[in-house]
């Protein structure tokens, strides 16, 4: 589960740096598209700081997968000495 957090966490960051860039480039001029730059620059700090948390996550679930492994691998080893 972890792996799918990072990847999750990626995703964001670029959608953040994506919208991040946007908010400089002149595309007020296009039909159709939203040109308030204030606009971008808040849906790139939202999906950074979302990014930020599943990273966070993903992280701690893969800190305490790998503790809960270990403890199986001692529980085991435990056994075979009895």
């Amino acid at each position: 589960m972890g792996r799918n957090l990072y990847i999750l966490a990626g995703t964001l960051l670029f959608f953040a740096l994506a919208s991040f860039g946007l908010s400089f480039l002149q595309i007020a001029h296009q039909p159709g598209s939203p040109g308030d730059v204030s606009l971008w620059r808040t849906m790139a700090t939202a999906f950074f700081v979302l990014a930020m948390i599943v990273a966070l996550v993903g992280s701690l679930s893969t800190m305490f997968e790998q503790a809960e492994r270990r403890a199986e691998d001692a529980r085991m080893a435990r056994r075979k000495r009895r």
